[in-house]
């Protein structure tokens, strides 16, 4: 039996654990690829506008709700501004009504984004052999609950984040809690800027 060269198995050994240690995160970005393409291909894009939004909540009174939240949970796994959202509803039930129904279809969301990517690609960032990714990391261990916060405060429900968040090893319930905490004020603040822009432009 003639065995390898030393070079060659390590190269060969190392080529693996890199391929492993990316495997969940190349996952993650297949699956969002592909529902990004099966989006665009079903033409559901084409119905992702302010006037749709409106339509569906006021269709029905509970299902519109149900449906409008079922939609911002998909919005936000294919990158669709959750601010379209909350304009949709505070032009269609007011800044206080559609700040509260906003608020828990993005709490919801959020949710549901951190479970199928966490499902997907596990703590894989915590895989990443980066001195950058890995003090960023350490300072989320070190103030879970507020570092969410902060990023939904400055951030609320972008994509991006969520992804990031949910790949980062941090807790389900401390990603919960810094969504709960973070969003209300950058809600607010849109609501009424949605609510004046509305009366400026005599839309309603």
């Amino acid at each position: 039996m003639i065995s390898q060269p030393p070079a060659t198995s390590t190269r060969r050994d190392t080529a693996v654990a890199l391929l492993r240690r990316h495997l969940r995160l190349l996952a993650v970005v297949l699956f969002l690829v592909v529902l990004a393409a099966w989006f665009e291909l079903s033409g559901l894009t084409e119905h992702f506008d302010l006037a749709f939004m409106r339509q569906t909540i006021l269709r029905h009174e509970a299902g519109g709700l149900v449906l409008f939240v079922l939609l911002f949970s998909l919005g936000n796994l294919v990158q669709i501004p959750g601010l379209l959202f909350l304009a949709a509803a505070v032009l269609t039930l007011g800044k206080i009504g559609g700040g509260i129904v906003t608020y828990v279809a993005a709490v919801v969301s959020c949710g549901v984004t951190f479970v199928v990517i966490r499902f997907l690609g596990g703590d894989a960032l915590r895989q990443l052999r980066n001195r950058v990714a890995k003090r960023i990391l350490k300072e989320l261990d070190r103030h879970p609950i507020g570092s969410v916060a902060l990023l939904r405060l400055l951030l609320q429900t972008a994509p991006p984040v969520n992804y990031a968040l949910a790949l980062s090893g941090l807790k389900f319930r401390h990603y919960m809690l810094g969504t709960l905490i973070g969003l209300p004020l950058p809600l607010a603040v849109y609501c009424l800027f949605f609510e004046f822009l509305a009366e400026r432009l005599h839309v309603g």
